[in-house]
């Protein structure tokens, strides 16, 4: 299994994604993927998008130490 799968797969159990892993998403994003990574990654997105996942980095708490 990719990096950005496992990633995406850590995220949606949680319903959330960290900092750390966001990081490691942008990176990975990067270089090139196969299309079953750049899909996890839509579904990331899409669960964002809906509320199922929710991102660290756009807390409250984030946003005022930015």
């Amino acid at each position: 299994m990719g990096r950005i799968r496992d990633l995406v797969g850590q995220a949606l159990e949680a319903g959330y994604l960290s900092l750390a892993a966001e990081e490691q998403l942008r990176v990975l994003l990067q270089t090139r993927n196969e299309p079953e990574e750049i899909t996890a990654f839509m579904r990331l997105q899409q669960a964002a998008m809906t509320g199922r996942v929710r991102q660290e980095s756009r807390e409250p708490s984030q946003r005022l130490s930015l």
